[in-house]
């Protein structure tokens, strides 16, 4: 098929109408424009500038409570330190001040020792004085290891020697003890001394 001359020469350009582009001719080459996309809306731009300030206010908000509870948080630390140190110096007051009675009590009986000539009634005060020390570290709860014909055990008893048994069922047992062991609330305080038959 042939051209003419006046038809192969003519050119296009594009005018854009509305949302639709349009050719026209044109002198020279044919050229397509396409058509222009939209430019977002002015009303899409704030919306997103709210929601970016939205979202910025969020997060300075918990970025805030964070530092907070972390500053709290380290308040309780040391002041938990601090009540704990405070506790390992002055946990034992209460023991002292109950121990200064019995020891008020031995002064008065070693002075009723010096100025009496009556020894059942000495003896009678030192009992008196020895039940209440007693009394008072049950109460603090502080209990003796029973010792004599029980079983070596390791966990309560230190060996300081061993003896020949009197009897062949005392082999391994508790013969005699040298000092007393103490439990504090089902803690071993101090190993009870013991000879053991062997």
């Amino acid at each position: 098929m042939k051209h003419t001359k006046s038809e192969s020469s003519t050119r296009h350009t594009v005018k854009v109408e509305g949302d639709e582009a349009v050719k026209q001719p044109v002198e020279g080459k044919e050229a397509e424009i396409p058509a222009i996309e939209d430019q977002p809306a002015e009303s899409e731009l704030e919306s997103t500038q709210e929601a970016l300030e939205e979202l910025q206010a969020k997060y300075n908000q918990l970025n805030d409570t964070y530092l907070r509870s972390l500053a709290e948080f380290d308040n309780y630390r040391k002041r938990s330190l601090r009540e704990k140190a405070d506790l390992i110096k002055s946990g034992g007051e209460s023991v002292l001040v109950n121990v200064l009675t019995v020891v008020d009590d031995m002064e008065r009986g070693l002075a009723a020792m010096k100025e009496t000539q009556d020894v059942v009634a000495v003896k009678e005060g030192m009992d008196l004085i020895y039940g209440k020390l007693q009394n008072f570290l049950k109460q603090s709860g502080v209990t003796a290891i029973d010792t004599k014909g029980k079983n070596f055990d390791t966990d309560q008893h230190e060996a300081i020697t061993t003896f020949p048994a009197p009897t062949p069922d005392l082999k391994g047992k508790v013969i005699e003890c040298v000092q007393k062991g103490y439990i504090l609330n089902e803690k071993v305080i101090r190993f009870a001394k013991v000879v053991v038959g062997e």
